[in-house]
Formats: structure tokens, C-alpha cells, sequence
């Protein structure tokens, strides 16, 4: 059946096509497996709650009639602003229209945020842009650059809010400076979320071709409940497509966790355990409450563009397995960067299970994908991230971390492959068992060996982290990360970031975070397979436990072969099929033309006549700790015999990410 929605309409119908409903979530409360809900242009302000599940053989679709033309908002029109002092205005709103949620009570808070403020989870927009809030009204009045902001020319305007509780209202003043607020369009979010069911299992949904913007989403930290503008709340096979996504208070798209009895942000609110504890706890609960492939994930999100939410793009925690993120447009997360803490990045994902991420142009984020915990089966291929570091004129806050990829504490396989990758960090790796193939990166490592465990009075913290049957969520153990089983084939690595002179004078170990020296040479002090082996005496029938402990908590073996190094790069001090030219002249820069992205380089002279081999599956082995191969999630092997752009390598293998060097002058965005 077909349901139809229209804004417009002159009054609320019965949903027929003659006499559409006049509200989405009026169709949401009716539709059922194999209905199509269509949508007609307008603004939508409201919250609209699926509450019947579609099947995998009959999904319920949500579409927007015009692509993009249906606009579902969180947020509402405040025009009655009166002048306070100077530039600043004030309003005041009754608190009943916030029901039992007001995001100007409610705080961005719990497990790993570490932001050292008070910020709200509602927020000013003027034209569609999110205005900075203060914690005092004084720092609003005087409207001062934010120094850590991305974009500090338009961090002067402000707001406060504080609450008049003998009125019940909310006061709300916001700083316009030189913008008259009678002549802008200016809104505050009043709803939580946009598009998320209430209740868990709402599966098979489809929503395509909606703008969907501004909500008063709140923090989402692994162990707690996570929510989004957009979320799918625990369910299976959500499809959300062709949708323009902003101007979310913290997360996008939310595939996350659900809220656990006892264990929602169990650190910020008890305190007595630490938050890496209730994260394995967090895991376990959701083995017993049914947590299989059958149950949950599977999701897609392909062709959105996602932009200006302060927390994540796309944020999930074992709801996001075995999804596919793809020709996806993700840009400018958390550039004001008033939130901080350890869940912020275009994408940030616990629980990775056989995820794909492939396709993705992501820039400008405070971090462009981060897989942490059960990064297993995980595939990170296709994908062009730059820029996502602050401009060097901002302050950088000291709990954030800046690269194109951050894999962190799991155990893989977590393969890379043919992405371009031109930040100046390219990986950060506080984990083990990742494979890079075919990649441009112009980026460091950081973290190598580091990044996992903590010195707690006096004695090491390990942090054990689960991995899982192959291509299931089902646990199969837990261990310590021992770092190495990575894998490094036929990549090109470029010293594209100019290293300060004194850089290398101060620069040891427990400064590894600030590493800018590109290359494979940071894992020289990892076995290769050969010498690592022979540590286990294999050919002795009675084994000493005692003896071989110190190579059972050891560092891995590492395979690195076939890579191409300018321009300073530094290889592994055991790779001997390498190509390493010291020019400094080669460089590789971004070129970007009415919003299409190029590079400029002249590699590819001094790369065409190294020949490398041909990788596969087999090639790269297994995850040691799952005993996991580098395959596709159905377990069907690999063969990396496309680039970039899906051209066929042929028989003259070059290392990178392009099949030869006239590809590498097309557009990659």
C-alpha cells in the first residue's frame, strides 16, 4: 500500500493520495511490512517514531517524493527575539513545549566525554548553522573567538541559556553581532531525534531522499544507549540512502547500542568501575539479551551526505555489524570542537564485525574513521579521507586525536586497501592484526606499540578486548593486545608533511602520539615470521610453559613487502623488495576544482618500472588471535587485482592505489 504525506495540504487527510496525512509520523504509526510511505516537499517539524517492523522480503519505505525536497527537523522557528545589550538578544520558551525532554537542562555528558565544560544538548542555529554556547551569560555578551575552533572567524557568536524555574520557561540569549535576527532565519532544536523508533527490532526500514537536520541528540558512548538524528535502535537491515544529513548536537546516524539494564553510562553515574570494564560488560550483557547476526546490523547507508554534527557522522556499537557504509560525502565533524572525548570521528564504530566501508570521501573531521574494540572482518577499501586535521593556526584540544584512520584495541583481520590517504597522519594503531594493501599514504603511524594498556598505581591495566567466531558476533575469547600481525603490501608511502629541524632532537617514545615521520621503519624493532617462530621450540614434544611465556606476550611478526618510499619515507629495515627514492621534490597535492577533487604528483615517473606481485587472500594469511583470513564477509577469498577507480592491475603490478599513472590525473571525488 501507499501511503502519502503532505505538509501542505490544506488539513490532515486519511493518507490516500487525495487526502494525504499532513505529519510523517502519522503514516509511521500505520505502516506495516511492504508499505511505502511517499512524502511530499515542505518542512517537516517533527519526530517521527516507526513503530511496526517491514521483512527482508517486504521493507517499509520512506521516501521523499523530491529527492532531497522533504525536510524532517528537530528543530523549530524562534522569531519574537527582543534586544538585551549591544548585539546580544534574548527569548524565553515554555518549557511544556520540550515535554519530558528540555535540551537546555539536559547536558552533553557521560562515559568518555572529557570536556572540561557545560554544554546543552539543544542548540542556536541561524541560517543553518550552529552558533557557539558559553557557560556564563558574560562570556556570551563579549563574544570572543574560540581558539580551538576550526573556524575561529565565526566562533564570536554565541549563546547562553539558563532556566527561569518559577515560570517554567527556558531563556535562551544568543549573540547575532552583525546580523539582524528579524532578517535570519533562526531555529532551536526542541526534539531529541528525527527518525528513530522508540522501541527495539523496528527492522527493515528504508528512508531515501530526505534532508534530515538539527536535533538535540545526546552524547553516545559505547556502554550506554546511542542515539541520532537518524537511528536504527537495535534492529536489522536498515537502508538509508540519498539523504542529506547536519547539524546534529552530537551523532548523525546512530546503528548503536541499546540501553542496557545497570550498565548505561555506568562510569559517569557510579563511578566505581572503570568505563573499559563496563564496555566488556557491555558485550557480554548483549551475547545473553540475543545479540546475533540474525538479530541486528546488516544496515546500509550509501550516497549521503553527512556534515556539521559536533560528535560522529555515523556513530554505532554492535548494532552496526556486518553493515555497509558506502559513496558516502562526510565532512566538517566536530570543527567547533566544544565537544571533546574519545567517541568523535566522521565515523565512529565499535564492533566492526565484517563491516565495509568503501567508497567514502571523508575531510575536515576530527578524525575520518575510527573502528574500535572487534575491529574483525573489517574492510576499509575505495576510500579518499584528507584534511582531516586542524589548519595550523588553531589551538588543538589535548583529548583529541587527528588522522585519517584510528584502529584501535581489537584483533582483526582489519584489512586496508586502495584508499588515498593524504592527512598528516594516516593510521593511527593501538591494535594488531591489520593488513594495508595498495594504499596512497602521504600520513604517519602513530601509536605503533603503544596506545592500549595504563600504569595504574604502580602496575600494568591490560585492556582485554573480545574477538569472535568468524563472521559472527558469538565471543570466542579475550587477550591483551600484543601489537603486530600487521601486514604492509604494495603500498606508497610519501613524507608529504614538512618535519621541523628540531623535531627528531625531542621527539622518543612516550611522545609517539606526535609521530610526523611517514613509513613502515617504526616496526623495525617487530620480528618477521621466520625469527618469531623459531622462539616456540616446535619440534620439542613436551613444551616448557615457563620457557615460552615471554614469546606468548611478545610482540607478533610483522610481513612487509613490496612498498614504494619517497621523498623521505622510511622502510622497514628488513623489506627487501622495496623502491626508495629520496627526491624531495616528490610530493603529491590535493587539487580540488568546483567541488571535484584531483591530485598533482610526479611518483608515478619514478614508480612505473617497479614491479610488485599480485596479492590475495592466501597472500596475507591469518588475524592470529581469531584465526580469521583476510576474505569477503560471505568467506569467499580476495584477489586485489583492482584500483581505485575498479580498473583491472593487469600483468605490470605497480604498488598504490592506481592500476597506472594516468588514472591517478581522474577525479577521485
Amino acid at each position: 500500500m501507499k501511503i502519502y504525506v503532505n505538509v501542505n495540504a490544506a488539513r490532515g487527510g486519511n493518507g490516500s493520495k487525495e487526502s494525504p496525512f499532513k505529519a510523517i509520523n502519522d503514516a509511521a504509526k500505520i505502516a506495516v511490512a511492504g508499505d511505502e510511505v511517499i512524502v511530499a516537499p515542505g518542512i517537516y517539524r517533527e519526530y517521527v517514531n516507526p513503530v511496526h517492523p517491514g521483512r527482508e522480503d517486504a521493507r517499509i519505505t520512506y521516501r521523499s517524493e523530491v529527492p532531497l525536497g522533504a525536510v524532517i527537523t528537530g528543530a523549530e522557528l524562534v522569531t519574537d527575539w527582543e534586544k538585551y545589550d549591544g548585539t546580544t538578544y534574548v527569548t524565553r520558551v515554555d518549557n511544556t513545549v520540550f515535554g519530558d525532554y528540555n535540551p537546555y537542562i539536559q547536558e552533553v555528558e557521560g562515559d568518555w566525554y572529557f570536556a572540561d565544560n557545560h554544554m546543552h544538548t539543544g542548540n542556536v542555529y541561524v541560517n543553518d548553522r550552529m552558533f557557539y554556547e558559553t557557560d556564563t551569560l558574560e562570556e556570551c555578551l563579549e563574544g570572543k573567538v574560540y581558539e580551538r575552533s576550526w573556524e575561529p572567524e565565526y566562533s564570536i557568536y554565541k549563546w547562553f541559556t539558563t532556566q527561569d524555574k518559577e515560570k517554567n520557561e527556558t531563556i535562551i540569549y544568543a549573540n547575532f553581532q552583525d546580523l539582524d535576527p528579524a532578517k535570519q532565519k533562526v531555529e532551536i532544536t526542541v526534539r531529541r531525534n528525527c527518525f528513530m523508533p522508540k522501541a527495539k527490532y523496528i527492522s527493515y526500514i528504508t528512508l531515501s531522499g530526505f534532508n534530515v537536520n538539527k536535533a538535540a541528540t545526546t552524547w553516545a558512548p559505547p556502554a550506554a544507549y546511542q542515539d541520532g538524528m537518524i537511528g536504527a535502535h537495535w534492529s536489522k537491515g536498515w537502508i538509508i540512502e540519498d539523504c542529506d544529513v547536519s547539524g546534529s548536537k552530537c551523532c548523525g546516524i546512530s546503528f548503536g547500542n541499546y540501553s542496557q539494564e545497570n550498565n548505561d553510562n555506568y562510569f559517569f553515574t557510579k563511578h566505581v568501575k572503570s568505563p573499559t570494564q563496563m564496555e566488556r560488560d557491555a558485550v557480554c550483557r548483549a551475547q545473553y539479551d540475543g545479540w546475533t547476526k540474525e538479530t541486528v546490523g546488516s544496515h546500509i547507508v550509501r550516497r549521503c551526505h553527512i556534515h556539521h554534527c559536533e560528535q560522529t557522522g555515523i556513530v554505532g556499537r554492535m548494532g552496526c555489524v556486518f553493515s555497509i557504509i558506502e559513496d558516502n560525502h562526510i565532512h566538517h565533524i566536530n570543527n567547533m570542537q566544544q565537544l571533546g572525548g574519545a567517541e568523535i570521528a566522521g565515523i565512529k564504530f565499535h564492533a566492526a564485525i565484517d563491516v565495509i566501508f568503501r567508497r567514502n570521501h571523508i575531510h575536515h573531521c576530527s578524525m575520518g574513521i575510527w573502528t574500535d574494540w572487534e575491529a574483525q572482518g573489517t574492510r576499509i577499501t575505495h576510500n579518499f579521507l584528507h584534511d582531516n586535521n586542524p589548519p595550523a593556526c588553531v589551538k588543538a584540544r589535548p583529548d583529541r586525536f587527528d588522522q585519517d584512520i584510528f584502529v584501535e584495541v581489537g584483533h582483526g583481520p582489519t584489512l586496508i586497501d586502495n584508499n588515498i590517504l593524504l592527512s598528516p597522519c594516516s593510521l593511527r594503531i593501538a591494535t594488531e592484526g591489520v593488513a594495508m594493501v595498495h594504499n596512497l599514504i602521504c600520513g604517519s603511524f602513530a601509536m605503533v606499540g603503544s596506545g592500549v594498556d595504563s600504569i595504574i598505581n604502580d602496575q600494568r591495566e591490560p585492556r582485554y578486548t573480545p574477538y569472535h567466531i568468524p563472521h559472527r558476533t558469538e565471543v570466542l575469547g579475550f587477550m591483551t593486545i600484543l601489537h603486530g600481525d600487521d601486514r604492509f603490501y604494495n603500498n606508497i608511502f610519501i613524507q608529504n608533511t614538512k618535519i621541523p629541524e628540531d623535531y627528531l632532537e625531542d621527539w622518543d617514545m612516550e611522545k609517539e602520539y606526535t609521530n610526523l615521520e611517514v613509513g613502515t621503519h617504526v616496526w623495525d624493532e617487530y620480528p618477521v615470521y621466520e625469527d618469531w617462530i623459531k622462539q616456540f621450540d616446535l619440534e620439542v614434544a613436551r613444551p616448557d610453559m615457563g620457557k615460552l611465556a615471554s614469546a606468548h606476550f611478545g610482540h607478533l611478526p610483522v610481513w612487509i613487502h613490496g612498498n614504494a618510499y619517497f621523498a623521505g619515507a622510511g622502510a622497514f629495515a628488513r623489506e627487501d623488495d622495496k623502491l626508495v627514492n629520496t627526491d624531495p621534490e616528490v610530493k603529491v597535492e590535493l587539487v580540488e576544482e568546483n567541488g571535484k577533487y584531483s591530485i598533482k604528483t610526479n611518483l608515478f615517473e619514478l614508480v612505473k618500472d617497479f614491479k610488485v606481485h599480485m596479492i590475495h587472500t592466501s597472500t596475507l594469511g591469518k588475524a592470529f588471535e581469531p584465526e580469521e583470513q583476510y576474505e569477503n564477509p560471505d568467506g569467499t577469498p580476495i584477489t586485489f587485482d583492482e584500483d581505485y577507480f575498479g580498473n583491472k592491475r593487469g600483468l605490470h603490478i605497480i604498488p598504490g592505489p592506481f592500476a597506472n599513472e594516468q588514472v591517478a590525473t581522474h577525479t577521485l571525488w
